[in-house]
């Protein structure tokens, strides 16, 4: 798209409707950047843009607006059915999400990671491969650095990974990656995307773009994409932590294995890196596929795995105190994260939990707590709907909080050596916290304080 004589109306005035912004106004577009908020401080949103020449509105969107707008580029927090945004659809402007936004403006080759969980883990290790390759790597997405804060200096000789959410993935148009990924679909954001289907079918349009031939790496224990792969013309590179597959990534005793038409590759052993649990070895299998189809050499993409250290606040290990480990778990917004590290314990564990409600079910959870789980601490939102579930399964070891400094609290009263206290919430952080990072970061600093 030629950008210049566009006029663009950015929706959300945080951190991707400001990168959308500032890329916008690199490539000679004219910005409007509009927040439903009517308090919101329009003094200290300029200072946060890098060229003043951008128009702000805020409150109720005057339809007079849209007369000037040629696309509306729309922050991933932002639902698609609210009403100003059903408004813009109506008047046949398109809308298109921030990463849409990044891919017309980026240059170079993209991997494109989704999923339920695992998303940040496998984009930082397969950035980490990548960057041990190619000379411009930028690691961009959910991550915490928006795909629009990079797309603007990328070249041909530019590799990017990102991690894409099924909110980003609503609104693309044209977006392509070379390598596409799908880790896993399980329950979450159910609150927005309503049933399992819908959920599900967001997750498929990060390849739907692709032409045939071209790789999208799947989980074939996963059942749902199992179904769904049956459906596309790609190249499907599986990964599988129990069986042997066609075309990709598998094991074969201790050793990893990538297969392609036939030939085997060794590519290393599963105990050579420092990530716990075997959901991050499915994350490792996962970096693996999508590395061999971005034509690293095995040799680097083994090293690179070897060195890498775990993602913060994905059970991150915090300190050992008095015999008792303390690991930060807070990017477990969700069941089937919070089930993954809850099977990573080897100790009898604490577990601090609770947050927003999602609308999800906690039962397939709770059924993980014989054997791993000997005290709940509950907190937020969902503490109640917990304790009924949890209950309901026999388990009664139950301490309600109010705050997470008076979850930790009771947590170290209640553990002994040889214990883990486990902050894994299986649920999101707002209405307590701004997001699972300051949730994480809380955390990490209530348990150094334990030193004194």
């Amino acid at each position: 798209m030629d950008f210049e004589n566009k006029t663009f109306l950015v929706a959300g005035a945080g951190k991707s409707g400001i990168g959308a912004c500032n890329l916008l106004r690199k490539v000679n577009a004219e910005v409007i950047i509009y927040d439903e908020n009517e308090n919101l401080d329009v003094e200290a949103l300029k200072e946060r843009l890098d060229d003043p020449n951008v128009s702000i509105a805020v409150g109720k969107l005057e339809e007079s607006l849209l007369d000037e707008v040629d696309v509306m580029v729309i922050s991933p927090g932002i639902p698609t059915r609210e009403p100003f945004v059903v408004k813009v659809r109506e008047a046949n402007i398109p809308i298109w999400s921030e990463v849409e936004l990044a891919y017309q403006v980026g240059k170079g080759r993209l991997v494109a990671i989704t999923g339920t969980n695992g998303k940040t883990t496998t984009t930082s290790l397969v950035g980490a491969i990548m960057a041990a390759h190619y000379a411009h790597v930028d690691v961009v997405g959910n991550i915490g650095n928006p795909y629009t804060t990079t797309a603007g200096d990328s070249d041909e000789s530019t590799v990017t990974v990102a991690e894409i959410s099924s909110f980003q993935l609503e609104t693309i148009v044209d977006f392509k990656p070379d390598v596409s990924a799908i880790l896993n679909i399980t329950p979450d954001h159910l609150d927005r995307h309503r049933t399992m289907k819908c959920y599900a079918d967001m997750k498929f349009r990060i390849c739907e773009n692709q032409e045939p031939g071209e790789a999208i790496v799947l989980n074939y224990e996963d059942s749902i994409l199992r179904d769904y792969a049956t459906t596309l013309d790609k190249k499907i590179v599986w990964f599988s932590i129990k069986r042997e597959v066609p075309c990709g990534v598998y094991l074969e005793g201790d050793d990893i294995v990538y297969i392609d038409d036939g030939e085997k590759t060794y590519v290393t052993n599963k105990n050579a890196n420092n990530l716990v649990g075997i959901h991050n070895l499915e994350n490792i299998m996962a970096a693996i596929a999508i590395s061999m189809n971005m034509d690293v050499p095995v040799g680097t993409i083994a090293e690179a795995i070897r060195t890498f250290n775990a993602v913060e606040h994905r059970l991150e290990y915090v300190d050992t105190i008095d015999d008792v480990i303390y690991y930060n778990d807070s990017k477990g917004t969700n069941t089937d994260a919070s089930i993954k590290a809850i099977e990573s314990m080897t100790r009898p564990t604490i577990l601090i939990a609770g947050g927003y409600d999602k609308n999800s079910s906690f039962d397939e959870w709770a059924d993980k707590f014989e054997g791993k789980i000997k005290c709940l601490v509950l907190l937020g939102q969902t503490s109640e709907k917990i304790a009924d579930t949890v209950r309901a399964k026999g388990f009664e070891n139950i301490i309600f909080t109010k705050s997470l400094e008076e979850a930790v609290e009771q947590s170290v009263k209640n553990a002994e050596p040889g214990d883990t206290v486990l902050l894994s919430p299986a649920c999101a952080s707002w209405g307590m916290f701004k997001n699972y990072e300051e949730r994480g970061d809380k955390f990490k600093e209530l348990v150094k304080n334990l030193r004194g």
